[in-house]
């Protein structure tokens, strides 16, 4: 049990307070913050392999880091014109595929309206194209806003050039930073302070390490299978479809309607529907058997809902940041949350009665050993 819990409590709360107001005031600026502090914590644990084989830490951290900023700049650049080209393709098609949507709902909404009354075509069609107009106006106005809108530039400019030069410093004093955090740790509590920061950092590497890696794989797999079977959009699809997969089963299942459905759109053969839903579960069968075994493990132990619930929230809450901040943030409070549970139920407001003598005394003995 924690000594003075009232203590902890206001502590830790106004400490969170605190955090999130910072994060509140200095959203507008903290992208490339945020994304150099991730891309350290992702490659820290290379860089301490490489530190193992007598090579300089400065030295370890440049060569890592040119090679992953390399890496990155070759997929964008390969990526980026395929995704845009498709992207203007399929917002252009967006009223024939209401078109042939509709085409297949009238014979039913026939049969409602008939029994019903009321002009379901009419509503269902105006629905359709409202929502398609807004789907197109945010994409025009987000395509405008790259092209023409010289503080996202500047903005999109200052996250390029900040993000490695956060990335450098942290990655070179990462071992200072661990040293001050360890030393403000309180001595009393220090063995509960670390295994809780211990489980926390399972789950966010796990997150960090893992799953994205997983969406990564993921997204090239369904990109190039769908664009090889000839489906149209299929690398728009197939890489979008990858990074929902960040979502455990999300990705996928998306990925899965909107392929079939643009699949039949465009031959009308069951045959092309199935390769591509074939593509869809070889690539869930490799998901389950191979990635995620291997590069996630069992060391996330997010619920997806969860995952999804906190991706939204932060995205609602604080933009891109919020998202970016959304998942370590919910792997963090699910092992707080754990933690609480069990000083609950170890408490005497969860029991009927305080424990007997007997308990007490082998705690007693337990911490005098422990000690």
């Amino acid at each position: 049990m924690i000594s003075n819990p009232k203590a902890h409590l206001y502590f830790w709360s106004i400490t969170a307070v605190l955090l999130i107001a910072f994060v509140w005031i200095f959203k507008s600026v903290l992208t490339p913050f945020v994304l150099g502090i991730a891309i350290a914590y992702l490659l820290n644990p290379v860089v301490n392999k490489i530190v193992k084989l007598k090579i300089p830490r400065l030295v370890a951290v440049l060569i890592l880091l040119v090679i992953f900023f390399i890496f990155t700049t070759v997929v964008i650049i390969l990526a980026a014109p395929p995704l845009y080209r498709e992207a203007v393709a399929l917002a252009n098609n967006v009223p024939e595929y209401i078109d042939k949507i509709m085409a297949l709902l009238e014979p039913y909404l026939l049969i409602a309206q008939e029994k019903l009354g009321g002009d379901y075509i009419s509503h269902v069609q105006t629905m359709l194209k409202d929502n398609a107009g807004k789907f197109l106006q945010i994409s025009g106005g987000v395509a405008g806003g790259i092209a023409s809108g010289w503080q996202a530039v500047i903005g999109t400019a200052t996250t390029v050039i900040l993000t490695p030069l956060v990335a450098f410093f942290m990655m070179q004093e990462w071992p200072k930073i661990t040293k001050w955090i360890d030393d403000l740790i309180p001595r009393k509590h220090e063995k509960t302070i670390k295994s809780l920061l211990k489980d926390m950092d399972a789950k966010v590497s796990g997150f960090v390490r893992g799953q994205i890696t997983v969406a990564f794989f993921l997204g090239v797999i369904y990109a190039l299978s769908l664009t090889i079977a000839g489906l149209n959009y299929g690398f728009l699809i197939g890489i979008s479809a990858g990074f929902l997969s960040i979502i455990p089963l999300v990705g996928s299942t998306l990925g899965l309607v909107v392929s079939v459905v643009v699949a039949w759109f465009q031959m009308g053969d069951w045959g092309f529907v199935g390769l591509i839903a074939g593509i869809f579960i070889i690539g869930q069968l490799v998901e389950g058997n191979i990635l995620t075994p291997k590069l996630v493990g069992d060391s996330v132990g997010l619920h997806p809902l969860w995952v999804l619930f906190a991706l939204m929230a932060g995205g609602g809450l604080f933009g891109i940041v919020g998202m970016l901040l959304a998942v370590p943030v919910a792997a963090v409070v699910g092992v707080l949350l754990s933690f609480a549970i069990l000083e609950y139920k170890d408490s005497s407001i969860y029991r009927d009665r305080p424990a007997s003598k007997k308990k007490v005394a082998k705690k007693k003995t337990a911490k005098k050993v422990a000690q």
